[in-house]
Formats: structure tokens, C-alpha cells, sequence
């Protein structure tokens, strides 16, 4: 089967780059991003960089910044002073209790907070006293649902000049107001029916103005025809002496997190929007997922059977053993096992051999463990074989016992 990888690999790496060619826009023709980014940095269609670059233009006195940081825990800007603004734009507006009380207490210092936002949290809606008609929105983040387009918007006479009406081919995603407080509440802007959804809120000495159609600060819809007028007049009923500006994106954010409902897409589904993309991945995965399934095989060399090392000089010893046994040499036989004994002794318990007394046989019972006894009747039996005539069948027969006993419990 190895043999056949190289083959198999370049199989299913021609038919990936064939995928990869068959799934290409052959046309270059060019596709509209029509995703909803509501960015700054973002030049595409729903992108908020021409609104963001506007606002040096706008007020060329004041310092614009980007803000990351919830409500209150600024860096761009300070809860102690005033003639500050911040805008927020983003798809929905989802800031609880705490936050709001902070942006309250940021505005009554005598500065703005410039919302568009086409939901608004449960807290928001409760500290503003109004409620956004949601009747005909459904899921901001959806991107295969069917969204009418050609966005209505006008604003109201007064505060603005006149009324005027400005529109666009793109997404509407706008919202209005099904209840205001009519006594603390301007109306500052309204949608193709007629509803509100502009609206301006007092707080001490600054404002809070609430705008429900997000993708009015879009690339696209500010750079068709006329619309950046739209623009220029809803960004200017912001104090014109402001000097600090923060274009915020905590909302952007945030929106994901507070939003346990709405459908999360993971990198798998963002890659399987390119179809070359996703036909290249799903061959790569494919490919290693063979290669690990022809390496998950064990790989290991024949291990021979080694036979026991057999003790050649043993049966040296039990051959020479029973040449001596079988001639009627027990004295001479007697003589070589007590050679190997007491050789046995000096390499085994390191003792001398030469003097084999009292003081000999205790350092041995000390050393091996063996009964005082057993050993005197070895040594006894040695020191005999010098000075015996002979030594017959049965002696050599007890000597030969008497060893292997000491060999045993040694």
C-alpha cells in the first residue's frame, strides 16, 4: 500500500486544482460585498469610513479618536469635562443598566451621544422612555434572508431648514419609534411612513440623539447622489464647540457577546463562502486524513526468538565430574569440589582461604548466612582429604551434599 501513496497524493491533489479552476469566476466579473460591517476602516458598501473620515471636515476644531472601552472607563475621552461627543454606530444598541446610568451622567456634564442603532437593549428603551417598533425586523445578522431594499429617510422641518427626503438602492435595515414621551422627546427625523425614528433627548446640559437606520452612515448610502447632505445635517445638530470627538466601537463588539440567540458562524462557515477556497480545504483535509489512516499502521522490524545462554563451563565441570566418578578417582574428585568451593568463597564473600579455622569459619557463617555447623562440617571434611588414605563413594556422596546445601541457602 506505501508504494501506492505517491500516486494516490497526486490524484487528489490534481482533482483539488481542478476544483479550484472549475469553481474560479472565469468572467473577473466582480461581485458586491454586501456584508454589514458598520466599520470604520471598511471601504466596502456598508462600511463606515466616509463617515469617519467626514467628521475632520465636520469639526475641524476638535480631535477624533476611536474609543474600545465600555461606558465610563474611556481613554479618549473624560467624565469630568465638557464639550465632548461620542458616536456610536452600530446594528444594535444592546447597553444595560450600568452603562446607561454612565452615559447619563457623561452627557449632564454638557456633553453629546450620538446613537444609530436599528435595536435598542430592554435598559436603554426603559432609561429613553420609548419603545422601537420590531414588528417587521427580524435578525440583524442574517445574511440569506431577503431584505427590502431602498432606504427612505427624511428630516423634519424644524429643526432642519426644510424637509427633505433622501433614498438609495441599498438595505434599508431601519426601524422607527412605536412610542415616545412627546414632552422631553424631539423629533428630529422620520422614515417613508412617516414614523419617527430620529429623535433628540436632553440630559442636563448635553443631548442624547437615538437614530434607528444604521446604514444611513454607510459608504454606499452617503456616496449616492446627494446623500452626504443627509449626512453633514444629521451629524451637525452636535454641539459645534465640540473639541474631542470618540468614534466608538465597544458596540460593535459587545453585540456578539450579548446576543445568545442570534446564530454564530465559525471560520469553517466564513471559508465555505469562497468556493474555491472551500473545495482546496475540504482536498487538504482529505489528503491528510488518508495519510494519517496509512501511517496509523505499526511499523516494527521482526524481533527473533534468542535462546537462553547456555553455562558452557558447568557442563565443563559436570563432564569432568563424572570422568573422575566414573575412573573411582573420589579423592581426587573430592579434591577439585573443594578447590571450587573455597574459590567459590574468596571471589563471592572476598575472604582468604588460606587458614581455614575458627576465626575463617565465623567470618563465613557472618558473610552467607549459612549454619555454623554446616559450615564447620565442609571445612572438616576439606582439611580430612589431605590426610585420608582414600575417601570412598558414600563420603564423596555426603561432601557433594553439604555443598549443594550451602550453595542453596547462601
Amino acid at each position: 500500500m506505501k508504494k501506492h501513496l505517491p500516486y494516490i497524493l497526486a490524484v487528489l491533489l490534481t482533482g483539488g486544482i481542478i476544483a479550484l479552476v472549475l469553481t474560479g469566476n472565469n468572467k473577473n466579473e466582480k461581485k458586491l460585498d454586501e456584508r454589514i460591517t458598520l466599520r470604520r476602516q471598511d471601504k466596502i458598501p456598508y462600511g463606515t469610513f466616509v463617515a469617519y473620515k467626514g467628521l475632520e471636515h465636520l469639526f475641524p476644531g476638535a480631535s477624533v479618536r476611536v474609543n474600545r472601552d465600555e461606558p465610563g472607563y474611556w481613554d479618549s475621552l473624560s467624565s469630568d469635562q465638557t464639550n465632548q461627543a461620542l458616536i456610536i454606530i452600530t446594528g444594535k444598541f444592546n447597553a444595560d443598566e450600568t452603562e446607561m446610568k454612565n452615559l447619563v451622567n457623561f452627557m449632564e456634564k454638557g456633553n453629546d451621544v450620538f446613537v444609530s442603532a436599528r435595536t435598542l437593549s430592554y435598559s436603554a428603551g426603559e432609561f429613553l422612555d420609548c419603545k422601537v417598533n420590531t414588528s417587521a425586523i427580524s435578525s440583524y445578522y442574517e445574511d440569506n434572508r431577503v431584505v427590502a431594499d431602498s432606504l427612505d429617510l427624511v428630516l423634519t422641518d424644524p429643526p432642519f431648514e426644510k424637509k427633505m427626503r433622501y433614498v438609495y438602492p441599498g438595505k434599508r435595515m431601519d426601524a422607527s419609534f412605536s412610542k415616545i414621551d412627546e414632552a422631553t422627546t424631539e423629533v428630529l427625523g422620520e422614515d417613508a411612513a412617516g414614523q419617527p425614528n430620529f429623535i433628540r433627548l436632553r440630559a442636563g446640559k448635553g443631548n442624547l440623539y437615538v437614530h434607528l437606520a444604521p446604514l444611513a452612515f454607510s459608504n454606499y448610502f452617503l456616496l449616492h447622489k446627494e446623500n452626504l447632505t443627509y449626512y453633514e445635517k444629521a451629524i451637525s445638530v452636535i454641539n459645534p464647540k465640540t473639541t474631542r470627538i470618540a468614534w466608538d466601537e465597544y458596540y460593535l463588539s459587545k453585540k456578539l457577546l450579548d446576543e445568545p440567540n442570534e446564530k454564530k458562524k465559525g471560520w469553517f462557515s466564513v471559508l465555505s463562502r469562497y468556493p474555491g477556497l472551500k473545495a482546496a480545504l475540504l482536498t487538504a483535509i482529505f489528503t491528510l486524513l488518508l495519510y494519517v489512516l496509512l501511517e496509523m499502521r505499526r511499523k516494527q522490524r521482526y524481533i527473533p526468538v534468542v535462546a537462553k545462554p547456555r553455562n558452557d563451563s558447568l557442563d565443563f565441570v559436570r563432564t569432568i565430574g563424572r570422568l573422575y566418578f566414573d575412573k573411582g578417582d573420589h579423592k581426587n574428585l573430592a579434591r577439585k569440589m573443594s578447590a571450587y568451593f573455597l574459590e567459590h568463597v574468596r571471589s563471592q564473600y572476598k575472604l582468604p582461604t588460606g587458614l581455614l579455622d575458627d576465626e575463617f569459619v565465623r567470618k563465613l557463617q557472618h558473610k552467607s548466612g549459612v549454619e555454623e555447623a554446616e559450615i564447620r562440617g565442609i571445612v572438616s571434611f576439606i582439611l580430612y582429604i589431605d590426610d585420608a588414605p582414600g575417601i570412598n563413594h558414600k563420603q564423596l556422596a555426603d561432601f557433594h551434599k553439604q555443598l549443594e546445601a550451602f550453595y542453596k541457602k547462601a
